[in-house]
């Protein structure tokens, strides 16, 4: 596959944009490691090879065991997720997948018990986010290094 375009040097200000989102999502109180979940799994949902590459990396580093990363994408089949990720990842699907199933309120109702309304929010737009930047890499053709 042939990389179409650095998105990094052709626009700086859109990336700087970019940039802020994450450092917004940085200071959520969402915890690490359910954040790189959501990522891992949106970028599955897209098809984005670099960012399922960058996100399994940086959840190892963060501790993230092996076989939760293998079943992601498997997550409902699985023991290996609490109830508050399983709660995010129907979110993500559900917002990644917007088109589909305009997330249904059983998706919704899920999210109450577990998050806070600003987490909430946050996942909401750490899943926006993530699936920008998926955008930005499969239409680049940005592959793994």
């Amino acid at each position: 596959m042939e990389h179409r375009l650095n998105f990094y040097q052709a626009s700086p200000g859109a990336i700087q944009a970019m940039r802020g989102l994450e450092a917004h999502l940085a200071k959520s109180p969402l915890e690490a490691p359910l954040k790189e979940l959501v990522r891992l799994r949106a970028s599955q949902i897209n098809g984005c090879a670099y960012c399922v590459d960058l996100h399994t990396s940086d959840a190892r580093k963060g501790g993230e065991d092996d076989r939760r990363l293998a079943t992601v994408c498997v997550w409902r089949e699985t023991p290996f997720f609490s109830e508050r990720e399983r709660a995010a990842l129907a979110w993500t699907e559900s917002l990644t997948l917007v088109a589909t199933d305009r997330v249904p309120d059983a998706t919704w109702e899920a999210m109450l018990p577990h998050f806070t309304p600003e987490e909430i929010v946050d996942l909401t737009l750490l899943v926006g986010t993530i699936n920008a930047w998926n955008r930005f890499a499969v239409a680049f053709r940005k592959v793994p290094e």
